[in-house]
């Protein structure tokens, strides 16, 4: 079927045609030169500074018609401008079609255009281009949604569902100004990062998405096929085992950015597809690197948000350092008031069944720690803390600690109830390592999906030797979720994963003519009007029918009575 065009739509492609047939090209090749932008234009004119030659591009949002001038505002990458366009201004000689016709009837909001001007400031006190020379870049096809401030503030019409945001987030960034600031924030937080790792001569690296052993966390995977190689691949749920390959191959700091992925459930703090930030530093240890994060995170807090403290909510979290810190088993018993301490997977369920947590029967012993510490202490935890000495159950690629076998030398910190970042005293022991994967494969076979598999070769790599080091992992897009106050992973990521979007079903000409009993042409109207299916039609009232047949030009009226609709659907009703 082909495409069904709105009414508007329709209106730009007509447009769009008489834009061809008067001689400009709608979409032009050419490089169009800037010289600023509109936020550079306000503060160098607000500053005293003479304006007499700007040229700036961008998206028309609005047009006040007022004879032979007329006003507009332009938005670009930095903000929005007013423009005063006159006829003479931007015509030749006596020929004044391009204002009379191409601007007030051709030019859409959402058209792309550049202006070369002058800036001046209006009576009511707005810094204002005069424009001069008016260039078509691009013919939007689409209308925006319009989104309207009254004289008190309030916003009409805004752009906010969360399902047409996420999904089209390129008109929600043009139309909800907001959303670009988050954007440059996470941009900000990824550059400050650097900077601080870049200056204690750490070396960002990469390491590869496709893998053959899906290592370095507690994961399902998703699954591929390599044609070439005739192998099944995964995609990396974690880049750990690669960048201590690296410690091992002699680097003495290594970090990299990196999507990860994990074919697991989807929620506020979840997507499939996610950022994560992993540091390996050689000859440290789990306290060197809780010093270090705490300082890198005020470090970055301080350049992103301009003080180390953050608004979350109704809540002010202070990221200066130093941050506190809690064993897990002191957090169970403080939160809980039960001691867990040197208990065993059965003792360990009973004490779920007792804090009515739902267990799987194959969850091991630190499976069900993880999950006491999740469901009853972890949301205690809102100003950063470090939540330190895991059971060795809990983390398969951690050293043992060094005053209890028992423990694990590893911290995950909590802000705002979430993990932000978890780190540990890396096991570089490839005898321990060996046992602890051995005993990861025996939990996978009794059904736990997410126990890391045997990665071989990494095991070769531990016996070359490794030598003592710390590694640290920050989840990015919490953490950028906690700098622009976000509730949901959505929020900061451009395009988060959705279910496909679902097509409405759209009925023929013939189907409203049939049930209708009306002639083609006008069962054609109909259909060209937006209407998807007859009980759309039936349902309105028919004054609303034959305002949406009407459309949006008077020159389109149809000779349609709001009588004749209404016997019609009189007759409808009558049917069986």
């Amino acid at each position: 079927m082909s495409q069904q065009l709105s009414e508007q739509e329709q209106v730009r492609r007509e447009g769009l045609k008489r834009m061809r047939e008067l001689g400009i090209d709608p979409y032009p090749a050419e490089q169009f030169y800037v010289n600023t932008t509109s936020s550079e234009i306000k503060k160098k004119f607000e500053d005293g500074e003479e304006l007499d030659d700007v040229v700036i591009a961008g998206r028309i949002m609005s047009k006040r018609i007022m004879g032979k001038a007329s006003f507009a505002e332009l938005q670009d990458s930095s903000g929005r401008i007013q423009l005063y366009i006159t006829r003479d201004d931007i015509c030749e000689g006596e020929d004044t079609t391009f204002y009379n016709e191409v601007f007030k009837r051709l030019l859409d909001i959402g058209d792309f255009i550049g202006i070369r001007g002058k800036v001046f400031k209006t009576k009511m006190g707005e810094t204002t281009v005069h424009v001069n020379e008016l260039t078509i870049l691009s013919k939007s096809l689409r209308p925006l949604p319009i989104v309207k401030t009254d004289a008190e503030g309030n916003t009409h019409d805004a752009f906010v569902d969360p399902e047409l945001r996420h999904r089209q987030r390129y008109v929600d960034l043009v139309v909800n100004r907001e959303v670009k600031d988050t954007f440059v924030k996470r941009t900000q937080t990824f550059a400050a990062m650097r900077e601080f790792f870049n200056g204690k001569g750490y070396m960002e690296v990469e390491t590869p998405i496709l893998q053959p052993i899906p290592g370095g966390a507690a994961a399902r995977p998703f699954v591929t096929h390599h044609n070439a190689l005739d192998i099944p691949l995964y995609l990396r749920i974690a880049n750990e085992l690669y960048l201590k390959r690296l410690i091992v191959g002699g680097f003495d700091g290594v970090y990299e950015f990196a999507k990860d992925f994990r074919n697991e459930g989807m929620d506020r703090t979840h997507n499939p597809e996610f950022t994560v930030m992993e540091i390996y530093v050689a000859y440290k240890d789990y306290i060197w690197m809780m010093d270090f994060t705490e300082k890198m995170l005020e470090f970055v807090v301080n350049k992103v948000k301009g003080s180390s403290k953050v608004k979350v909510g109704d809540k002010e979290i202070d990221f200066t350092a130093p941050f506190k810190r809690v064993p897990i088993l002191e957090a169970i018993h403080e939160h809980t008031g039960i001691d867990v301490r040197g208990m065993d997977a059965a003792e360990l369920r009973e004490v779920c069944k007792k804090l009515d947590i739902e267990v799987d029967e194959s969850f091991g012993k630190g499976k069900l720690i993880d999950e006491i510490f999740g469901e009853k202490c972890e949301a205690n935890y809102v100003q950063p803390t470090f939540i330190t000495d895991y059971p060795v159950e809990m983390s398969p690629l951690c050293k043992k600690h060094r005053e209890n076998p028992d423990l694990t030398e590893r911290f995950e910190l909590i802000v705002n109830g979430k993990e932000i970042a978890n780190a540990y005293s890396e096991l570089n022991d490839p005898i321990d390592q060996r046992e602890r994967f051995e005993e990861q494969l025996r939990l996978s076979e009794k059904g736990d999906d997410e126990a890391m598999f045997i990665d071989q070769d990494f095991l070769r790599a531990l016996e070359y030797g490794m030598p003592p080091t710390s590694g640290m992992g920050i989840g990015m897009d919490r953490l950028i979720m906690l700098l622009t106050n976000q509730e949901s992973i959505q929020e900061v990521l451009f395009f988060p994963q959705m279910r496909p979007e679902k097509k409405p079903v759209q009925a023929t000409p013939e189907e409203f003519q049939e049930k209708l009993d009306i002639t083609k042409e006008w069962a054609e109207t109909i259909v060209s009007a937006g209407f998807k299916k007859v009980e759309e039609l039936l349902e309105m009232k028919s004054t609303q029918v034959h305002q949406k047949l009407n459309g949006f030009r008077k020159k389109n009226k149809l000779d349609i009575p709001a009588l004749q609709l209404e016997d019609v659907k009189k007759w409808f009703e009558g049917k069986d």
